[in-house]
């Protein structure tokens, strides 16, 4: 079949473009020029595919930010040990972060602080991947305690509340600093605090 732009197409490289602007600049500063630029869209077919800024943000949440977020998080679900997939998920994040994902920072907690205080659309729909977090960490937790895993005297929601503020702030700080081992150091010092979870008889070391 002879190759063309298809509509899907041309509405994902929107999406992954404006991702990047945003990423880069924030949303009130991200540039409908550049995005057009970027992807070689008209105007008007940008705006087939999203009637405002405002609506092409969303669906970057919802298409971009939060598989983007997710994919950090859900493999702890899948980890037969919560401590142990977690700290996998952090030596994985301290392998793979980019310098420029160190030096623009998380692009979820990046828009909650720009636009969670003006713009209830974005809010309401960052709080629910921040939500949806938390819950899945409580999730995790949970079945760590009922395994043996995790000890039984902490409080899942707190401790959920917690991480998710640890790590978002560790990266928050380290794009503050401009600074990798800022960065390798937080998650050293989260990763001392995620033992410090295990239940007693899991404290020997890692799980086989």
């Amino acid at each position: 079949m002879p190759a063309k732009r298809q509509p899907d197409q041309t509405r994902q490289d929107l999406l992954e473009a404006a991702f990047h602007e945003i990423h880069k600049n924030g949303f009130r500063g991200a540039s409908l020029d550049t995005i057009l630029k970027e992807t070689g869209v008209t105007k008007g077919a940008l705006y087939h595919h999203f009637r405002s800024k405002a609506e092409l943000g969303y669906v970057v949440i919802e298409e971009i930010v939060k598989p983007f977020v997710e994919q950090n998080w859900l493999p702890v679900l899948e980890a037969d040990n919560v401590i142990d997939g977690s700290i996998d998920v952090l030596h994985r994040r301290v392998a793979e972060r980019s310098e420029m994902a160190l030096s623009l920072g998380c692009p979820f907690n990046n828009l909650v602080q720009e636009m969670s205080p003006v713009e209830e659309g974005f809010r309401l729909r960052l709080n629910a991947i921040l939500q949806t977090w938390r819950e899945g960490i409580v999730a995790g937790l949970t079945r760590g305690q009922e395994r043996g895993h995790v000890r039984s005297d902490i409080d899942v929601q707190a401790v959920s509340a917690f991480l998710i503020s640890a790590i978002e702030g560790c990266v928050g700080m380290a794009k503050g600093a401009q600074s990798r081992e800022f960065y390798s150091l937080g998650m050293d010092g989260l990763e001392a605090y995620l033992n410090d979870l295990r239940a007693p008889a899991n404290r020997a070391g890692r799980a086989a």
